[in-house]
């Protein structure tokens, strides 16, 4: 019979880790704020492009336009995986 592995838990004590059941890792993300809503974009107007300021890492303060996909209000917080690439630039000209 396998050893089941032990866990720290907040309370101090030991609690095991059921088999099979995965340890969750998450990416390193950067948080973003939404300053401004600029359209709907997308074939069925289903991603939003926002301009968001990136609060916190190397690039802090820089500003960049992302395509959103779900509900979003001026004031979220984003967590972008990268903030190397910017979205390309929503057209106004529809009739």
């Amino acid at each position: 019979m396998p050893d089941k592995q032990k866990r720290p838990t907040a309370r101090g004590g030991q609690e095991s880790t059921p088999e099979g059941v995965k340890q969750v890792s998450f990416t390193e993300a950067t948080p973003a704020a939404v300053e401004e809503i600029i359209g709907r974009t997308g074939t069925r107007g289903d991603a939003i492009q926002v301009r968001c300021k990136i609060l916190d890492g190397r690039d802090k303060n820089k500003v960049l336009r992302r395509n959103v996909k779900g509900p979003v209000r001026l004031g979220d917080i984003l967590m972008l995986r990268e903030v190397e690439i910017e979205a390309q630039k929503l057209n106004q000209g529809r009739k």
